[in-house]
């Protein structure tokens, strides 16, 4: 077997896991917007965000999480105003001591592809796509990847398959030659496994039970840092 492709999850794996107050964030969003009402607003944003991210656990993928746009509306937010972008821009720069790239993973990803192996993200976000690539950009790895897909513009999300074929369709990889890396048992694993990958399970987010659920999956290699990836690769293409 050989490995062709490496796909990596982001958040908590690209970029380490973080315990965050999502509703503190949401609260930056808010004092900007509405400061009148800001706890209000805050706990509105929270609350339909935890629903979606729910929401898509619960369908496994085949309903994914959409996106921001979608819950400012549902929120009574008016997405079309000068306000509102400020109040994003402040929101999302809150994350931003919580995105920082694994230092790990540029080493890592130079190596993959000094050895002719494709590297791509998956990410189930609600985050637009310029957010996600401008912090890659600011890490010094997004031109590291051949392909990027988030699920922020797919219907459906991980683990469904489709959002895995599509990664692999456009990298020209078939399942077999492909491996995804990620933090998520249910997800990220169970996906990538369902469709023919191979899963490598970094296992050190403390993710939320509403989110989580092993299901007696096994992962195929349990790595316990990015570096550590590599060496599961080449044992890999060397069987």
């Amino acid at each position: 077997m050989t490995i062709k492709a490496v796909v990596f999850d982001w958040g908590g794996t690209l970029t380490p896991w973080h315990n965050v107050d999502l509703f503190e964030l949401w609260l930056g969003y808010s004092n900007v917007y509405d400061p009148e009402n800001a706890k209000e607003l805050a706990e509105v944003l929270n609350h339909g965000e935890q629903a979606r991210w729910s929401r898509q656990f619960e369908t496994n993928g085949e309903v994914g999480t959409g996106v921001l746009d979608e819950l400012f509306h549902e929120a009574g937010v008016d997405t079309s105003s000068p306000l509102h972008s400020k109040a994003l821009e402040n929101y999302l720069s809150g994350w931003d001591p919580h995105t920082y790239t694994d230092p790990d993973a540029i080493e890592l990803l130079e190596g993959l592809r000094g050895r002719g192996i494709k590297t791509a993200v998956l990410s189930n976000t609600m985050w637009p796509r310029r957010h996600h690539e401008a912090v890659l950009e600011r890490d010094g790895v997004l031109h590291l990847f051949d392909y990027l897909l988030f699920t922020s513009e797919t219907p459906a999300g991980k683990p469904h398959k489709s959002v895995f074929a599509d990664v692999l369709y456009n990298l020209d990889i078939e399942p077999k030659n492909a491996a995804f890396v990620g933090d998520r048992l249910f997800d990220d694993i169970h996906g990538a496994q369902s469709i023919g990958m191979k899963g490598i399970w970094i296992p050190h987010s403390n993710i939320p039970a509403s989110q989580s659920s092993d299901l007696g999956i096994t992962p195929d290699a349990t790595v316990q840092k990015l570096s550590e990836v590599m060496n599961v690769v080449l044992d890999w293409s060397n069987q």
